[in-house]
């Protein structure tokens, strides 16, 4: 059986102590740091598998956190905030957060978000076939990456999942409640479809030669989006 493993940080001590009692519970390994400078350390050493991520933090803030993990690690990162703000939630998902929980929180909820994720990472959810090729980009979902011709391309989980989802069904146009649904794990929500947006901008930057004429992931204005995907082999 497979045993996983979680940081988190915040600097409530108490809700630390809370979240780690349950996820003990579930048979995870858990370790919790309580400022940044801790979380970037307790993560190069002990290499958890995800990770919780308080916002406000004296000191390092959690968007300065995740921004330094992205130079070093694709970890799946859930952020945690007391502020329901709409321009956080989407600075969190540009800096490469993958999800965004907002306080108070029912620990359940949580843990079903992290559980969601993994599985995600782990490309559990996805179809049987194991890798795509399209155009010049190469898919493999058993190795979690992304060639452009032979070189690969860095993506957060979120980012891969949703490239994936796009890819595995080449011209198909999904509107962003669905690929909140598919790349969320059915925690899509009215409201905040929206941040779809900012994946595919953060995908564009990675994929296209200009961004700003994407050839790969296309706009379908008033809908959502689809891969132009040319020629779409599977292995």
């Amino acid at each position: 059986m497979r045993t996983n493993s979680i940081l988190i940080v915040d600097d409530d001590e108490k809700l630390c102590a809370l979240l780690k009692s349950y996820f003990e519970q579930e048979q995870f390994i858990v370790y919790v740091a309580h400022d940044g400078m801790t979380a970037l350390h307790t993560l190069r050493n002990q290499k958890p598998q995800i990770m919780l991520l308080d916002l406000m933090m004296p000191g390092m803030d959690g968007f300065e956190v995740c921004r330094r993990i992205r130079q070093f690690s694709d970890i799946p990162i859930i952020f945690l905030s007391a502020k329901d703000d709409e321009t956080d939630r989407l600075v969190g998902l540009n800096m490469g957060g993958d999800d965004y929980v907002t306080k108070p929180f029912h620990v359940k909820e949580v843990i079903a978000r992290v559980y969601s994720l993994l599985r995600r990472t782990r490309g559990e959810v996805l179809q049987k076939t194991t890798s795509y090729t399209i155009r010049d980009l190469t898919i493999d979902k058993e190795k979690f990456t992304v060639l452009k011709g032979n070189q690969p391309v860095p993506l957060t989980p979120t980012e891969f999942n949703l490239l994936e989802v796009l890819a595995s069904a080449p011209d198909r146009v999904f509107s962003r409640m669905q690929l909140m649904d598919k790349v969320q794990g059915g925690y899509g929500f009215e409201g905040y479809e929206r941040t779809i947006d900012t994946h595919i901008r953060n995908l564009r930057k990675k994929l296209e030669a200009d961004p700003a004429h994407p050839t790969y992931i296309l706009t379908v204005y008033g809908i959502g989006y689809k891969f132009d995907g040319g020629n779409h082999e599977e292995s």
